[in-house]
């Protein structure tokens, strides 16, 4: 997707938005904006690397797995990575099957070792944007439910409530 940037104005490097030039962090993502002439130079730097990468991965070419999962899991990843340009394959645990993704239930993807970086970023990006964790306050994630304590608080919902029911009153989550 080839973007019009004014470098007068300021963009998002995930999400492509574009703002006034005083707005400092994207309001959908959350991160810190580009100027226009940073997003051009990323821009650049990003096709300059996508014209470089074969399409196709050699059968002499190191590959890493960078995820394990259920076929339609994997083949939604690999649908991901062929709109940013990366190649990847779906392959059977163990290395059997045809590289496709249609023999088996659990498919390993695999990438070449010097995309892993980009891709794990990309994945990452995916994961907060699919499941709208930027949204989420995650503060309370590490709240432990201790039955000699006398109040707990709930790692999903932050709702603090005490030991003596094992169900959390706000979001319904048990700790039986």
């Amino acid at each position: 997707m080839q973007l019009y940037i004014d470098p007068e104005l300021k963009y998002c490097p995930q999400c492509h938005d574009e703002y006034r030039a005083d707005i400092v962090t994207c309001a959908e993502c959350g991160v810190e904006l580009l100027t226009g002439v940073e997003m051009q130079a990323l821009q650049e730097k990003r096709h300059r690397r996508k014209t470089g990468r074969p399409r196709q991965i050699g059968p002499d070419e190191e590959l890493v797995a960078v995820r394990r999962g259920p076929v339609l899991q994997i083949k939604e990843l690999q649908v991901i990575l062929g709109e940013h340009d990366i190649p990847s394959l779906a392959v059977k645990e163990g290395g059997a099957g045809c590289g496709k993704g249609c023999c088996g239930t659990d498919l390993i993807l695999r990438v070449r070792a010097d995309d892993a970086s980009e891709v794990m970023r990309i994945l990452a990006e995916e994961h907060v944007r699919g499941t709208a964790l930027t949204e989420h306050d995650t503060s309370h994630l590490n709240a432990v439910f201790n039955t000699a304590a006398q109040e707990a608080t709930c790692p999903a919902c932050g709702c603090r409530f005490p030991t003596t029911t094992t169900t959390c009153p706000e979001c319904g989550l048990c700790f039986a």
